[in-house]
Parts: structure tokens; sequence; C-alpha cells
């Protein structure tokens, strides 16, 4: 069973209300840096379900900006010592960028690298401090860009939280030690991703011609997104890929190219369309 650090829960709690304030979703997180609530289907082998059972523990999809919520999922989790910031959502389409100092390598000095190799620089922006010495750079990204998670893609310790991923928030205490911004930058807004950087992050583009991407680049932009998903990302760049299309007015017209998308990658049709409704219904709109 969890040991209950009730300072430690108070504290998260407050600092996660706090982001909240900025319009950051968030979620509790346990020592271990994953979501402090467990799965109310892990017996459960049903069709997938984001949180429309109307029940916690569904990992980053329970992430919130409303201070009621966030209680109620921290009450639910006495044990949560820190907090998540989801990815992706607005008003920030938050991109992060995680500069790793285990195992030797060195990704601060790998980022300069290819910021002389693409022509870009980090702009000032939130950085927050990782216990293990690293460091986490908030950057936003444009509400039509899906920026996938990723691990060393870039450059050997660079990992990327982007859509359906999470950072850890500062003030999150964890087995290893505490998160805290870096003097100077607690009050600043994140800052924009540089062109150059962003067109990285980004999935190459889809070079074949598909009928059924008929809905101008911003819709063969996310149906491309789920077709190049592999094994364990599928629901997830589905859910987020429907979350943008309902954002922009594509909804409906997307539900089905998506849908074929995600059984292209072998996703069972029946949870292809139960992850767009959900994701209908967490932009507000009737799936």
């Amino acid at each position: 069973m969890a040991t209950i650090d009730r300072q430690a829960t108070t504290l998260a709690l407050a600092h996660a209300l706090s982001a909240a304030e900025r319009g950051l979703a968030v979620l509790p997180l346990s020592r271990a840096k994953l979501p402090a609530l467990r799965s109310p289907h892990h017996d459960d082998p049903g069709p997938a379900c984001h949180g429309e059972c109307g029940r916690f523990g569904h990992g980053v999809y329970d992430a919130s900006a409303d201070p009621a919520r966030i209680r109620e999922m921290f009450a639910a989790a006495p044990w949560a010592t820190g907090y998540g910031i989801a990815c992706g959502l607005p008003p920030y389409h938050l991109i992060g960028v995680d500069l790793d100092t285990k195992y030797g390598t060195d990704a601060p000095a790998a980022l300069r690298e290819l910021g002389l190799r693409h022509r870009f620089t980090i702009p000032e922006t939130v950085v927050v401090l990782t216990p293990s010495g690293g460091r986490h750079l908030w950057l936003t990204g444009p509400p039509d860009a899906v920026v996938p998670n990723s691990a060393s893609r870039l450059a050997p310790g660079i990992d990327i939280r982007g859509a359906g991923g999470y950072l850890v928030g500062p003030g999150s205490r964890t087995d290893h030690g505490v998160y805290g911004t870096l003097p100077g930058t607690a009050h600043l807004p994140p800052a924009a991703c540089p062109p150059a950087l962003l067109r990285l992050l980004l999935p190459p583009p889809r070079t074949s011609r598909d009928p059924a991407l008929s809905h101008g680049d911003h819709g063969r932009g996310l149906v491309h997104f789920v077709l190049t998903a592999h094994e364990g990302q599928r629901n997830t760049r589905l859910f987020w890929a429907a979350c943008r299309a309902y954002e922009n007015g594509l909804g409906p017209a997307l539900a089905t190219p998506l849908t074929e998308a995600a059984r292209h990658t072998g996703l069972p049709e029946h949870e292809a369309r139960a992850t767009i409704a959900s994701a209908a219904r967490m932009t507000g709109h009737r799936p």
C-alpha cells in the first residue's frame, strides 16, 4: 500500500491548483512519477475507456484545469506527492523538451548543436529543474500541430513530451527529490517553439495521395499522424487527433477517415469509434 505523506500531498495539490490557474490541465502523480490513480478497468478486458465511465484512473485523460475536479482527484489519491501537466492541450498546446543528463549524455550540448545545424535558438521560457540534474523546457505549439512523444529521437538524452504525454510539474516530490523552476523563469509564459525545431518534431509529411484525406492540410496531417502510430500509441494518437479535429470544426468530416486510419494500424473499429466519441465529449461536442 502506498505511504501517505500528507504534507507532500497538500503541497502538490497547491502547486497543481496554481498551474491550473494558468490554464494548464493537471493530474496527480505518485512518487514514481506515474499517474497516482489506478485504472478502474485493470481487471476488465472490455473496450478502451478514456473516462466515459465517469471514474478516475485513466491517466492523462483525467487531466483537468477545473479546481473542483483537481481536488476530487487528489482526495481520491491521498498518496500523491506530485502532479503532471498534460501536453498538447489548449490554451498553450504545451511541448516539453526533456534534457536528460543520465547515462553520460549531454543533452543541452546536443540541443545547442541541433540549433546551430538547423538555425534556431531556444527563447526565454519556463525551465523546470529535475532532481537528477536534467531540465524540462516548456514550449508552445500551434493548435493544428500534433507533436508526438519521442525518446532520444532528435539526439541522445533529448526526450519530447507532446500529445498524450505529460510533464512532472514544479513542486512535485518524487523518490529522487523535488522538481523546481529555474530561478527567474517561473513567471514567464511558455515560449513559442521555434519553427525550425517544430519541423523536426512533427511526423514527416505523407507523400502518397489518399482520397480519404480530402479535408485540407490540417485534416491530412491529423490522419497521417494516426496512420503512423505504432502499437502502444494507437489509441493515444487517435484521441489527440480527434480532439484537434473537433477543436477546428473538422470532427464530423474527419470521423470516418480517422476511424479508417486507426483500423489500418490494427485498432478495432468499435474501439476507434469509442475513442473519437470520447474526444468529441472532451472538446464539448456531441459525438
